[in-house]
């Protein structure tokens, strides 16, 4: 079976998606770099062709070719434009956030041969949600060299007792911040723009608080299910998905029988989160990785926040 991951480190405990080569807590980034495979630099070269007379390699101006320093694969082909941010500026965003806030990075790596690059670090905000469930806020920071993904900041909780991920929503900046790759990533902006205080991480607590009071009715549960997997352009319903998550939040999902989550609003997201975190079907766990964070299994968490949000407004 063909694999995202190239490779993977983590530290602490087990991470969600069960991938990578443990270190010890707080290791320095340059063992993070080397045990995550992050050592690499991305290089740039220009894009030749060859008539069919023949002649002369011709170099094409507008475009550039990206690969890896010690493989020398290549990995896109991308605009003039395009900005490269490297493997190790990932790790280096945390330097003093790990110093100055109390983070600690817990997990980093590459994907798909090197086209996406990320590290995640825990954050020294929690809360619990009637007493004995616990989430804890991540911050990630991830970046693509493909054109699939800008470089992403964004604010994470992660729910302990299922490892479920949900991201945070910014005050008044949505989920996350992007710095696309046509301008430089500056890591001083973006702090900024993520802000650091609690205030965000206070709005998603209460938030996640007033969803575990709303408690639901048989016909809200399977109105909200309906409308998640049902795409209204193509006519189809995810059959299989809806009995899922159905199947989760009846009881059969983490944590489903914690007062928190059973019969709510609370419950209800969270057997959607764990259903794209570890129960929807995929080439692999790193593949599911891939796409809960960064693609349709993200996109499929948000638009359940979004309804979960709508039931308590």
């Amino acid at each position: 079976m063909s694999h995202l991951v190239e490779t993977m480190a983590y530290a602490n405990e087990t991470p969600w998606h069960g991938l990578g080569n443990q270190l010890s807590a707080r290791s320095a980034i340059s063992v993070w770099a080397k045990q995550a495979g992050m050592e690499w630099k991305i290089k740039e070269s220009p894009v030749y062709f060859l008539p069919e007379d023949g002649t002369n390699h011709t170099a094409f101006d507008d475009q550039k070719v990206l690969y890896r320093s010690d493989t020398g694969a290549a990995l896109s082909v991308v605009s003039q434009r395009f900005q490269v941010v490297q493997p190790r500026d990932v790790l280096e965003f945390y330097r003093d956030l790990t110093k100055a806030h109390g983070f600690t990075l817990e997990t980093a790596g590459v994907l798909k041969g090197g086209r996406k690059v990320w590290a995640l670090a825990k954050t020294n905000m929690t809360a619990s949600i009637k007493g004995n469930d616990t989430i804890n806020g991540y911050l990630l920071l991830a970046t693509g060299c493909d054109g699939t993904l800008a470089t992403t900041a964004q604010f994470t909780s992660i729910r302990v007792v299922c490892n479920n991920t949900l991201a945070v929503a910014l005050k008044d900046r949505g989920v996350a911040v992007k710095v696309p790759h046509s301008t430089t990533f500056d890591p001083k902006a973006v702090k900024s723009q993520l802000g650091l205080s609690s205030s965000s991480w206070e709005d998603f607590v209460y938030q996640m608080k007033r969803l575990s009071e709303r408690k639901l009715k048989n016909s809200e549960t399977e109105a909200f299910i309906s409308e998640l997997f049902t795409d209204p352009r193509e006519k189809f319903t995810n059959e299989r998905a809806m009995k899922k998550v159905l199947e989760l939040y009846s009881g059969h999902g983490r944590g489903a029988e914690l007062s928190s989550a059973k019969n709510t609003a609370f419950g209800l997201l969270n057997a959607v989160t764990e259903f794209v975190d570890h129960e929807r079907r995929a080439r692999s766990t790193d593949y599911r990785l891939d796409s809960a964070w960064f693609g349709t299994g993200a996109n499929l968490k948000s638009d359940a926040l979004a309804q979960a949000i709508a039931l308590i407004s």
